[in-house]
């Protein structure tokens, strides 16, 4: 009898031992399922994908530093189409303009850059007034500056020896002498600009010079994309129905500014280079930032690329 009850319980401990085994290699296997699940729903930010395109060659524009130590590239003097037939009313009427030499930052400024600036000058630090995320998936030392007033900007420019880039330049720097509809040309490409979406590799802001293949003519990084950027005009609908030939600075005065170049909240269409923004002067906002031009003098001796 004890021998039986001995054989009865080793048959209940092995269908127990079984059933176990058989719920852990489930259990295993949702798991497994479970993770697999979970890491095809992450969508992790990542670097736009490589262009295999050739890569251009820009050393024949003249570059230089500025005084807080960025680099900025000669945009050579010459006409220029300025404006669309195609675009916006206040983009018409398409003309030809001619422009003096400058230089224009090759990049946009950051936002360790910015606090530079803001520490040595005890300005206000930019506020990011709304954002319907994570505040510090803004707020990285190496992405663009942002929330900057267009006084901010201008200040800051002064402040690196510099100045603002009138409409004008900013546009024949992004566009190069011909009609092209963006930095690279007139095809659209999703890896060439940081725009609305995150298709591009970037949900939100982006590095400054991460888009290689979506540099402008003369090399410049993201003139459409990333972050907007303030330029020196005032703004005018009708302005370019009466704007000068030559160098053309925008009305005499005005509380409305030009922004230029689209950002990061932007869709194709309005990526186009001949696309004009505007705001207040004492605006802020996460989708505009910085960058900066200068006038060639005599005394420079640029150093090519």
């Amino acid at each position: 009898m004890e021998n039986k009850g001995v054989l009865i319980g080793s048959i209940i401990f092995v269908f127990g031992s079984f059933i176990l085994m058989i719920g852990l290699m489930l259990w295993e296997s949702n798991k497994a399922y479970k993770m697999k699940e979970l890491v095809q729903s992450i969508k992790t930010e990542s670097r736009p994908t490589v262009s295999n395109a050739p890569a251009q060659d820009y050393s024949m524009y003249k570059t230089k530093m500025g005084d807080e130590g960025r680099e900025m590239v000669q945009i050579p003097e010459g006409p220029f189409t300025m404006g669309s037939q195609n675009g916006d009313p206040d983009e018409a009427p398409e003309h030809q303009v001619f422009l003096k030499g400058f230089f224009l930052d090759r990049k946009e400024v950051t936002q360790e850059e910015y606090i530079r600036f803001a520490k040595m000058t005890k300005r206000p630090m930019p506020r990011i007034e709304v954002f319907e995320d994570d505040q510090s998936k803004l707020l990285k030392l190496e992405f663009a500056a942002m929330s900057v007033s267009w006084d901010d900007a201008a200040a800051y420019c002064r402040w690196a020896g510099k100045r603002l880039p009138t409409e004008a330049e900013w546009e024949k720097a992004g566009r190069g002498e011909g009609k092209r509809t963006y930095p690279w040309g007139d095809k659209f490409s999703t890896h060439a600009a940081n725009l609305d979406g995150s298709e591009d590799g970037y949900k939100y802001l982006a590095p400054p010079g991460s888009f290689d293949a979506g540099r402008s003519p003369y090399g410049l990084h993201d003139m459409t994309g990333n972050v907007a950027e303030w330029v020196a005009d005032s703004y005018d609908e009708q302005y370019y129905k009466k704007s000068p030939y030559r160098d053309p600075k925008g009305p005499d005065s005005g509380d409305l500014k030009v922004v230029r170049g689209g950002s990061w909240r932007e869709t194709e269409h309005n990526a186009r280079l001949s696309k004009r923004f505007t705001a207040k002067h004492w605006r802020t906002d996460i989708t505009i930032g910085i960058r900066c031009a200068s006038d060639v003098d005599a005394g420079d001796n640029p150093a090519t690329s």
